[in-house]
């Protein structure tokens, strides 16, 4: 049985002339049932039968087709999530001193408020706003 979620990634790498392969279905199932955005290495440690290579290649063609966001951090390893239009909208805290990412969310007013403040910049600046992306970088808990 084919999920919503499933049907929308498919439909979104047809659009983009790829196939949804197992291994791309693994992938988003994998990602779908993640609290935080998860590194290559975590991928890999919770999909055992996946080669790095194709874990590499395939998250890379599901980026280009609009379903997964890569989010860069300030260690080595980028992370991967579902593209927002697949979850719900959401904003991340970035530690610049472990890379941990973790998703948070705000109220609906201060989301109003921010896509007010936004799109003032964005128009002042001669720019189409479609959307935003904010990540806050500091430390974690951990980081102190």
């Amino acid at each position: 049985m084919t999920s919503e979620l499933d049907r929308v990634a498919g439909g979104r790498l047809a659009a983009d002339g790829q196939r949804y392969t197992g291994n791309r279905r693994r992938l988003v199932t994998l990602l779908s049932e993640q609290r935080a955005p998860v590194t290559i290495p975590e991928i890999l440690d919770q999909a055992p039968g996946l080669a790095q290579s194709s874990v590499y290649r395939n998250l890379s063609v599901l980026e280009k087709a609009g379903v997964v966001q890569r989010i860069v951090t300030t260690d080595e390893w980028a992370r991967y999530e579902l593209a927002e239009e697949l979850t719900e909208h959401h904003h991340h805290l970035i530690c610049e001193s472990c890379g941990r990412v973790e998703d948070f969310t705000v109220s609906a007013a201060l989301e109003h408020s921010i896509d007010d403040a936004l799109s003032a910049v964005a128009a002042t600046a001669g720019f189409a706003l479609d959307h935003h992306r904010l990540d806050l970088v500091g430390r974690c808990r951990a980081c102190g």
